[in-house]
Parts: C-alpha cells; structure tokens; sequence
C-alpha cells in the first residue's frame, strides 16, 4: 500500500465527503486521516490514504474527477512524502488569539514573528468580517514552540507586533487554553 495525499476545493455543498470516502473505497483505498473545513461558502478537504500499488495516482484522480467534476470540485493526489529535510525541534504545543479591527497585514505581521522565532504552525483559523468591532476578527494559531528558544525574546516581539497591529492578543499552553476554554 502506498500513501497518497488528495486535496478537494469548491463550493460547500452536502456529500462531499461521502462522494470522496465512497470512491476511495470502491479503488480498496483506506482513509487515515482527514482534516476539512468551509471558510464562507468554500469547501477545503485533504485525505491522507492508502492506495493499493498497481492503482496509479493517475487513475485514481481521474476515478475522484469523474465523481467530483458534476458537484463543482477540483481535486488533486499525489505521493505523501513520508519525510522532508525539516524536523520539528522538541516543542510545546501554544494557542495565540488575537483579536482587532480588520486592516491589512495582520496575518503576515504576526506570521513573520512565529517563522523568525522558527515556530510551526500547525492550525490556524482566521475570520475577518470587517469594521471595528474587534469581536468580528479573530485569529486563533495552534502553534508548536521549540523549548531552546528564548521564550522572553520571542514573547516581547509577539506582543510588540501583536501592538503595532492594534491588536488584543493572548498567549497560552494549550493544555492551560483548553482547560479555560471547555464547554
């Protein structure tokens, strides 16, 4: 069995993910994980599977395409590659929320602190409505922080950013964010 990423796009719509899962099963394919989600009314589905040797990637895209093409979703698979040339340091998993009045440039201005600090994203969602109300844009960032950094280095040039932005921002353990933040 061969591991293979498939990548879903479109308009949201009921039965995606069962077109998806029926045809991955229909070509003995073996779903392991799946992370999907609707920003306004788009859909955004990656599938992790198995794939059995003698079916091409190939013609496995061109078995989803046929399903998915009707219902308005493009669609792409290729090889998961199993190992890059980037590990990821011993780290300590952190939620950053922000909030603010919309305006350019936030995303990329604190997204440049996390990548100089060398600090993974591994989550994040963002909603921006527009005007002042800074309960209407929100950015919340799952992120993994390396233990050797300095952390007092990389706090400072967060909240210096997060300031210059105009922006509330909140800096938590996850464990700690997820114990505040259960229902």
């Amino acid at each position: 069995m061969k591991k293979i990423v498939i990548s879903v796009l479109g308009c949201d719509r009921p039965g995606i993910i069962a077109a998806v899962s029926q045809t991955l099963f229909e070509n003995q394919c073996n779903i392991e994980d799946v992370n999907q989600t609707t920003l306004q009314n788009e859909f955004v589905g990656i599938f992790i599977a198995t794939k059995p040797e003698q079916t091409s990637d190939e013609e496995l895209r061109a078995r989803l395409q046929e399903r998915l093409t009707p219902m308005g979703l493009s669609v792409m698979v290729k090889p998961l590659q199993e190992s890059g040339e980037w590990r990821a340091p011993p780290s300590e998993p952190f939620v950053i929320t922000t909030l603010g009045p919309d305006r350019l440039g936030l995303v990329a201005g604190i997204t440049e602190v996390l990548a100089r600090f060398e600090i993974n994203i591994t989550d994040l969602r963002a909603v921006f409505r527009g005007g002042n109300d800074p309960r209407r844009n929100v950015m919340i960032y799952e992120v993994d922080i390396p233990v050797a950094i300095d952390r007092s280095a990389f706090r400072t040039a967060l909240y210096r950013r997060a300031d210059e932005l105009g922006l509330d921002i909140s800096l938590q353990h996850r464990d700690i964010f997820e114990t505040i933040h259960r229902i």
